[in-house]
């Protein structure tokens, strides 16, 4: 019974996501190809080291899949459309970095500085139906002022540091594919997402064990189904968000100090 739910979940998703997928696959056809990454590590370095605060690294378009690319310095550089496939950015430093359509198979973004980066509209899967074997992982990064729209189902999230992240779309961003960011089934345990512009994300059957929503925004925000057991409400704006089949909110932190309370769905 459980299987036959879990996969339910996931073509739901694909249901939801599947405009995403077609218009980042157009833009990334290559993604699986077999072919090899346009530069080597060492001319990454290359581009990184005569990148200066006024013209930082231009990466955009490029493929690194596969690269080793952790705890290198890509502050302020464009890697949009570029193609991350399988990459280690584990430790990287990409605060201010722009990843707008990127592609971002089964890259380790572990422990990396994304303060202030975007990542609009990337691709996070090869098809039409994802697999949590191919998600990107972001577990204990940095995404405090981040701006993230995505569909990442099944991503690990879990313990980073998000206070200010953002991952609503605006009326100019309301074109993109996805048209709000999905965390279906995620790994979001121990997350902090204090102060977070949540608007209608989608957390459905996520484990948000602990993680923090303090001050957060999270009007219209989907639960159904995850596990809250210990994760902390206080001052969180609820209205309109759905607490369908949720588990643990009665053990949730806070959550009398919520605002809005009264206008969530239950």
């Amino acid at each position: 019974m459980q299987g036959r739910r879990r996969q339910r979940r996931w073509r739901r998703l694909a249901r939801i996501g599947a405009l995403a997928a077609v218009v980042a696959a157009a833009a990334a056809a290559s993604v699986g190809d077999g072919r090899a990454a346009d530069l080597t590590v060492k001319e990454v370095v290359a581009v990184l080291a005569s990148a200066t605060p006024t013209a930082p690294a231009d990466l955009s378009g490029k493929n690194l899949a596969g690269l080793d690319l952790s705890e290198m310095d890509f502050r302020h550089g464009n890697l949009s459309h570029a193609d991350l496939t399988g990459a280690d950015l584990s430790g990287t430093d990409l605060s201010g970095a722009r990843l707008d359509r990127t592609t971002i198979i089964r890259t380790n973004f572990a422990g990396a500085n994304l303060s202030r980066a975007t990542l609009l509209a990337p691709q996070a899967f090869p098809g039409l139906q994802p697999t949590i074997a191919d998600a990107p992982s972001f577990r204990g990064a940095n995404l405090s002022g981040a701006r993230i729209l995505a569909a990442l189902a099944g991503v690990d999230m879990r313990d980073v540091d998000a206070p200010g992240l953002r991952m609503s779309a605006d009326r100019s961003q309301r074109e993109l594919r996805p048209p709000r960011s999905e965390l279906l089934d995620g790994k979001l345990s121990g997350a902090r997402f204090a102060r977070a512009d949540l608007r209608e994300v989608v957390f459905a059957f996520a484990d948000l064990t602990g993680a923090d929503f303090s001050d957060s925004d999270l009007r219209r925000a989907d639960f159904t189904g995850a596990t809250l057991t210990g994760a902390t409400l206080a001052r969180a704006d609820l209205d309109g968000a759905i607490f369908r089949n949720v588990r643990g909110l009665d053990l949730a932190v806070g959550i009398d100090q919520a605002r809005n309370i009264e206008r969530a769905i239950r």
